[in-house]
């Protein structure tokens, strides 16, 4: 007959449980404790896109967003304006709803690191949207872009964004002082670049479909985007589309492009600044549409400052 487990012995594997809980917690707030001020900075930074990123793959996916799937993420912060749900085949909502719940682990695991803010005013509308490709193409398109009206139309405003945070996080990566921060930035850095391939991996093989009704194809999209970006984000090429000149491709070598990268196919990187000016009013000009119509929300006030005055017209 099994012996029956004592008081005692009970107390004991509550007091081991009660220890390694106590050491987690104090190693996890050592770790919080590790992150330097400067690299806090950098570190809040990425959540302005990160909840970007989270609410546009979410709305389109589910046609619900933070405040119901994950609420405690938005810190209390307004919801977005004018998102909604994508109409998509249910391959590409199945690849979508994966970068959703990926972005919500983004978003926890940098709140779990900083302190974090309260999720900043969103414009995920469709005006928003047909705003940045009239930028993009210099002239009104007619009808207005939808970015939820298909699969294409969709991934090519999936194209718009999440490539900005990818070479954001490049650029961070060697101003972080502690190995926590680069840790943390090396882990979102890697997933950023696979929701990029993926989504140009997808596009790629349509490059030469016509958007309709515009009448303009995949790569002429990419191509036009990419040219605004670079434009926004200043300082030379630090983006392009699917279709480049030969000189411009792997080794100078090939016309396809199907990931951005510099002469030896190394990501490129951008700094918090430019980021942010591809996400913010300064590409909406004469319009003051934005993606984040208000100031980017940071700890650093220097930091926001400068991406004031380099990305609000």
């Amino acid at each position: 007959m099994a012996q029956q487990p004592t008081f005692a012995s009970a107390a004991l594997v509550s007091f081991f449980l009660a220890l390694i809980c106590s050491c987690s917690y104090a190693a996890w707030h050592h770790e919080k404790d590790d992150i330097p001020k400067s690299d806090v900075s950098l570190l809040e930074f990425p959540l302005n896109l990160e909840l970007l990123e989270a609410e546009f793959f979410a709305w389109a996916a589910f046609g619900k967003g933070i405040d119901e799937l994950e609420p405690e993420l938005a810190k209390g912060g307004p919801s977005p304006i004018g998102v909604q749900k994508a109409n998509l085949s249910p391959f590409i909502r199945d690849i979508i709803a994966q970068f959703a719940y990926q972005e919500f682990g983004h978003v926890r695991a940098i709140q779990s690191s900083v302190e974090g803010f309260p999720r900043p005013l969103l414009d995920l509308s469709a005006k928003s949207f047909a705003t940045v490709m009239d930028s993009a193409f210099g002239k009104t398109l007619k009808p207005p872009f939808d970015p939820y009206a298909n699969d294409i139309n969709y991934l090519l405003a999936c194209y718009v964004v999440p490539y900005v945070g990818l070479t954001g996080y490049v650029g961070a990566n060697p101003k972080l002082e502690s190995p926590v921060s680069r840790k943390l930035v090396a882990g979102l850095l890697a997933v950023e670049a696979g929701q990029d391939a993926i989504i140009r991996a997808l596009l790629y093989e349509r490059a030469t479909d016509k958007v309709e009704p515009y009448g303009i194809t995949v790569a002429e999209f990419t191509n036009k985007i990419s040219e605004l970006r670079n434009k926004l984000g200043d300082k030379g090429v630090k983006d392009l589309g699917l279709i480049v000149e030969p000189e411009l491709g792997a080794e100078g070598k090939i016309s396809g492009n199907v990931l951005a990268g510099d002469k030896n196919s190394l990501a490129f990187p951008r700094t918090p600044e430019r980021c942010l000016g591809s996400c913010t009013a300064a590409a909406m000009r004469p319009s003051p549409a934005a993606f984040i119509p208000k100031a980017p929300t940071g700890k650093s006030p220097s930091l926001i400052w400068r991406i004031r005055a380099f990305s609000i017209v």
